[in-house]
């Protein structure tokens, strides 16, 4: 790797200073970093050939757009890192754009990985259920899907059809009658015999071969033993097979667009304007349509669509499994190179295409005008927030309108399970990716001190940030703080941030008002009297959307909370027994106190225990 040139006066900007690095470079493959005087990287790009690329930024050309005219007049230093080959720099360019998140690289911001359909093969009667993350539990996947509301909607439908469990192994072991979703017909009750191994496993192939789209011969093996069924007078069951085929149509026409000669696809479509870019991705699988998502990337500062769309694709599927066949609807830079990356990283060919006409073609360009629409209405709602942030910073008397505001909130019950939580809106509303838990773990939880919880989580927060950012380089310092809670709460603030030496920071208390009636809030400021907004405000609607939102954070954090304490035994405090384990013991014994009386033999016969384990366990509870 190279650094900056030595310099004795003052580094020179621009062409001159990336001319000087041409003498140091040959034409290996490899992956460069354009920095400004403050070391801040301003763009990490690729190339096949590093001495013929830099050689394009060391002198002014005509065919520089106005966005690359202004990177390199900002560029103080560059650092190169060569790579075996151009297929290496793509993959490092982007796994550096991704960490690095330069300002003039085009970054896709909502990499969440996406739910799948999961139905398991470690138990007799497979569990059929919604998966998200690493695939390491044994079974069959099917996905992706945009959204876990996909998802589930195809699962109820699903159960309606092929009356497959959703209940966890556990629970299945414990029944010894039908439980309600037997009794609306949206389980066949393997729990308790209702069904052979032979009778379920069809229902399993059933549901898997409808899941690959083979959905024709699924409804005609239904439609035979319908007929069959009638044919043998046993009209309860031809009802109930009736009844099936009904829900299998109803998945079908629920999938929305069914292409017939599209088996396995994403269709990506991107619709640029003012600036602002939205890309929307179909997800075809088993030639039916589970959903799409839409995303809006930032464009780098002003970068055309082949180069948004090259860089969508290699960061969106960083951390996913590419399908045999991806449609776009514009060209991307360097196709070949795309999709050999992509192929290397699936393990097998992966064709890109941008389709002319035919069916594929109807796909794009019903994706892209989803774009348009998406990106239409989100530019609405963002001229409709950026007002909203102009009121509320005229409201307050903030110096301008925040950027970031970070508003806290805390839930517990008498003390128990305390939990404080923390969520974030900007210009673009709700960020939820940088919501934030916080278990309170000081004696404030414990005696109901919300003053003291709330010192808690703002100590814990504003010293992490001057830890990572004392600087104040990024963008996760708030512009504005709303606390709920009255003067009480907005004091332990002001106490927090002075002692932290944070004194630029704004914050303001939000305190349920008369009657605790929602629209007489009041507000409370650091050596102001409090003060109301008009009720019909917009500013006020905004304030309680905000204050809403985090009691419904703090609420749902408190909640899991609690709800994995009332699940806690004392197995989980013994080295070695995670959740498998744990899982085979109470099915085996029943409860953690006959696991404690269990001698050595008895533990040895439990399924994943071994004798080393098993007198782990013994020692646990007898020496205590």
């Amino acid at each position: 790797m190279q650094g900056a040139p030595e310099a004795g006066e003052k580094a020179p900007l621009g062409h001159d200073v990336i001319h000087g690095y041409l003498r140091t470079l040959d034409s290996s493959p490899g992956v460069y970093r354009m920095l400004n005087a403050k070391a801040e990287v301003l763009y990490v790009g690729k190339a096949r050939n590093l001495k013929a690329r830099v050689s394009n930024y060391s002198r002014p050309s005509p065919q520089h757009s106005g966005r690359i005219a202004r990177m390199i007049s900002e560029t103080a230093s560059m650092m190169f890192l060569t790579t075996r080959t151009e297929t290496e720099a793509l993959l490092l360019e982007q796994n550096l754009i991704k960490q690095l998140k330069p300002r003039y690289n085009v970054l896709l911001r909502d990499d969440k990985s996406f739910p799948n359909i999961l139905i398991g093969k470690e138990h007799a009667f497979p569990q059929i259920k919604k998966h998200r993350g690493k695939r390491s539990e044994k079974g069959s996947y099917f996905g992706p899907f945009a959204s876990a509301g996909a998802v589930n909607r195809t699962l109820n439908q699903l159960q309606k059809v092929f009356l497959l469990r959703n209940c966890s192994d556990s629970m299945f072991e414990s029944r010894t009658r039908p439980c309600l979703l037997f009794q609306i017909k949206r389980c066949s009750a393997p729990c308790v015999g209702r069904v052979t191994a032979e009778q379920y496993a069809a229902q399993v192939s059933d549901a898997e071969r409808f899941l690959e789209g083979k959905t024709t011969e699924v409804q005609a093996q239904l439609a035979s033993q319908m007929a069959e069924a009638a044919e043998a007078m046993e009209f309860e069951r031809a009802a109930a097979l009736r009844d099936r085929i009904r829900a299998l149509t109803q998945v079908q026409q629920a999938q929305g667009i069914n292409p017939r000669g599209v088996a396995e696809a994403d269709v990506i479509a991107l619709h640029l304007e003012g600036g602002q870019a939205c890309v929307q991705v179909f997800f075809i699988r088993a030639n039916q349509s589970w959903g799409n998502r839409d995303f809006y990337p930032r464009t780098g500062s002003g970068a055309e669509e082949s180069e948004i769309l090259e860089a969508f694709v290699t960061q969106f599927y960083d951390d996913k499994d590419p399908p045999r066949l991806i449609l776009l609807s514009h060209p991307v830079e360097n196709e070949d190179l795309v999709s050999a990356a992509l192929a290397e990283r699936a393990g097998r060919k992966v064709e890109i295409a941008v389709p002319q006409r035919g069916e594929k073609a109807e796909l794009v360009e019903n994706a892209a005008r989803n774009a348009k629409e998406s990106l239409a209405r989100r530019m609405a709602e963002g001229a409709a927030q950026s007002k909203l942030l102009a009121g509320l910073a005229e409201a307050f008397d903030l110096d301008a309108p925040p950027r970031r505001i970070e508003v806290y909130d805390n839930a517990h019950i008498q003390g128990a399970d305390a939990v404080g939580g923390m969520i974030v809106a900007g210009a673009e509303g709700f960020i939820k990716g940088q919501y934030r838990k916080f278990n309170i773990k000081g004696e404030a939880g414990r005696a109901g001190d919300d003053f003291g919880m709330m010192k808690e989580v703002l100590t814990r927060r504003f010293e992490r940030l001057l830890k990572e950012d004392p600087e104040r380089k990024s963008d996760a310092w708030p512009d504005l703080l709303v606390i709920d809670g009255g003067a009480g709460q907005v004091s332990a603030v002001g106490e927090i941030l002075a002692e932290l030496g944070v004194d630029d920071v704004p914050y303001i208390g939000v305190a349920k008002g008369i009657d605790r009636d929602a629209g007489k809030e009041e507000f409370h400021r650091p050596g102001e009297p409090p003060f109301a907004l008009q009720r019909n405000d917009p500013v006020l609607y905004f304030v309680q959307r905000l204050r809403d939102e985090a009691h419904r954070w703090a609420n749902g954090a408190h909640r899991a909370k609690r709800a994995k304490a009332v699940g806690a035994t004392p197995l989980d405090d013994i080295p070695g027994v995670g959740a498998t384990r744990k899982r085979a013991l109470l099915a085996h014994f029943g409860s953690a106190k006959a696991v404690s009386r269990a001698g050595l033999s008895d533990l040895m016969a439990v399924d994943g225990i071994s004798e080393a384990m098993a007198q782990a366990i013994h020692d646990y509870f007898h020496d205590r």
